[in-house]
């Protein structure tokens, strides 16, 4: 089955528009149709981020629902150090790195991203970097 990471950007559009690509693609996982590889930096950076002041004004978000996602992710997902050395990637932000280590570490098939940083790479020793409507067209043409 394939394996995908699915960075930050995605998880975090995923809960603040619930009817978007991102969404659809967590509910394509929730449905089997791939492995979500994830890493406790990853899990770490995801709960950082939905913890914000200015998000959690703007959107409902509770300490409940967060804890609820990186629950899931950590437990239904394939969870991974995320430690491979990837210090020579070249990536223009160094925050980036934990992606690619994930991805290293769980022998993911492809990363998703909608970071710019992430996506003008294509890919990371030999894995592809897809943004999420290329990932969710990529299911849909593989899994119908």
């Amino acid at each position: 089955m394939l394996r995908a990471v699915l960075d930050t950007s995605v998880l975090v559009s995923s809960v603040l528009v619930p009817n978007g690509v991102p969404a659809r693609l967590l509910d394509a996982w929730r449905a089997q149709r791939f492995v979500l590889v994830t890493s406790p930096p990853l899990l770490a950076e995801l709960k950082s981020t939905l913890s914000y002041p200015r998000l959690r004004r703007k959107y409902p978000i509770t300490d409940a629902q967060v804890d609820r996602l990186a629950d899931a992710l950590a437990g239904q997902g394939h969870l991974v150090a995320g430690k491979a050395d990837v210090s020579r990637s070249g990536i223009r932000d160094p925050n980036d790195e934990i992606i690619l280590a994930c991805a290293v570490d769980g022998e993911a098939d492809v990363i998703v991203s909608s970071d710019l940083d992430l996506l003008t790479l294509r890919s990371y020793r030999e894995i592809p970097i897809l943004n999420p409507r290329e990932m969710l067209a990529h299911l849909e043409e593989r899994y119908p």
